[in-house]
């Protein structure tokens, strides 16, 4: 691999003493870590509102996670999941119910509504164990670290991936997470944040996605064009071989985000998709849009950007750089209110909100 990349209810239980078998799962009056406001396209469809207004309970292990989900009236009773520490395969089992589908070692919302997940406390860590959402709708993922999940080797979990999506899943917000791997495919690694099988309204905010191969596709094929509506803002992605992310289809929507050592390629708008560049700082890295390893074009609409040592390679039939000078190839409508930062302040802003354990802070606009 290249040396870029190879450098991250006790009532409510079915089962009597569940609670001490699987971890501490504690009924708790009010979530201790606000969830702030949605934004951009998870806001869209009705908007994404998680498990407010329903129970809140505190979890330690994977296991006491998925009792949680399983101890709920149905699967779309609303549900605040708080998690601290960290979720292993040891301690992330598979518990079974009326109002769940889980497994052993990830993390599963399948068919399940109105999920809140939110680290607290001293944080949580999901070690090796991944996050996997099917049909699933209104999930809110928050604060909380993935790491080191592998598709190859051992253990593995969730295909490689650090959140997975598919298969009809609707209204997901993904906010101030740190994503990360060891390494690319040849260590085990597949993407950190993958979207596809007719996934929809979307916001991944102020998270770090950081020393994969992979950061991450929306559409698993050229033919799968049924994803779309998807915002990322906030983010740095650093030290990522390529898929910043991989678009096949649909509308994506990028503002405010921090690239930094993307080693081969960055936002792929590829197979009809069109992307929303907006006042994203781009710094020491190569083809950093553009359609590439294919000729199925994709289409953009650039402004403010800034582009910091940023290389361009030669254009060909499955190679389109849209550099070294971008210009916009379509225009993009989007549907909710946000406000850009100054593009020269987002490194230093994304710096200091930007990943689990900062806080829940947010950009206020100074640099």
């Amino acid at each position: 691999m290249r040396r870029s990349v190879a450098l991250r209810l006790r009532a409510a239980l079915a089962v009597t003493g569940l609670a001490a078998a699987t971890g501490t799962v504690l009924p708790v009056s009010e979530a201790s870590a606000a969830t702030g406001g949605v934004t951009g396209y998870a806001t869209q469809n009705g908007g994404t509102t998680g498990g407010a207004g329903g129970r809140t309970v505190r979890a330690t292990t994977g296991t006491a996670i998925h009792a949680a989900l399983c101890g709920r009236a149905a699967t779309s009773t609303p549900i605040v999941i708080e998690v601290q520490g960290t979720i292993n395969h040891g301690n992330t089992k598979k518990v079974s119910g009326g109002s769940c589908d889980t497994a052993d070692g990830v993390i599963e919302l399948k068919k399940v509504s109105n999920v809140t997940i939110v680290g607290v406390g001293s944080g949580a860590v999901f070690d090796q164990v991944g996050i996997h959402l099917r049909e699933a709708t209104n999930i809110i993922i928050q604060n909380v670290t993935v790491r080191n999940v592998k598709k190859s080797g051992s253990p593995t979990s969730n295909g490689g991936d650090a959140i997975g999506m598919e298969r009809n899943v609707r209204n997901v917000w993904v906010d101030h997470t740190t994503l990360e791997a060891s390494g690319g495919e040849p260590e085990g690694f597949d993407g950190l944040f993958d979207l596809k099988d007719n996934t929809q309204y979307v916001t991944l905010s102020y998270s770090v996605l950081r020393d994969s191969g992979r950061g991450g596709l929306v559409g698993n094929s050229e033919s799968d064009r049924s994803n779309g509506f998807i915002t990322y803002h906030h983010n740095r992605y650093e030290n990522i071989d390529s898929r910043a992310p991989l678009l096949r289809g649909g509308t994506a929507h990028m503002y405010n985000n921090h690239y930094l050592r993307l080693n081969e390629s960055g936002i792929n708008s590829r197979a009809g998709a069109k992307a929303k560049v907006d006042n994203n700082y781009f710094e020491d890295s190569k083809d950093v849009l553009g359609t590439f390893y294919t000729d199925a074009v994709g289409y953009w609409q650039v402004g403010g950007n800034i582009f910091d040592n940023v290389t361009w390679s030669t254009p060909g039939s499955e190679n389109r750089p849209a550099g070294p000078n971008p210009q916009s190839t379509t225009t993009v409508a989007i549907p909710y209110s946000h406000t850009l930062d100054a593009t020269a302040c987002v490194p230093n802003i994304v710096s200091r909100t930007a990943g689990a354990g900062k806080g829940l802070q947010v950009s206020d606009g100074r640099c």
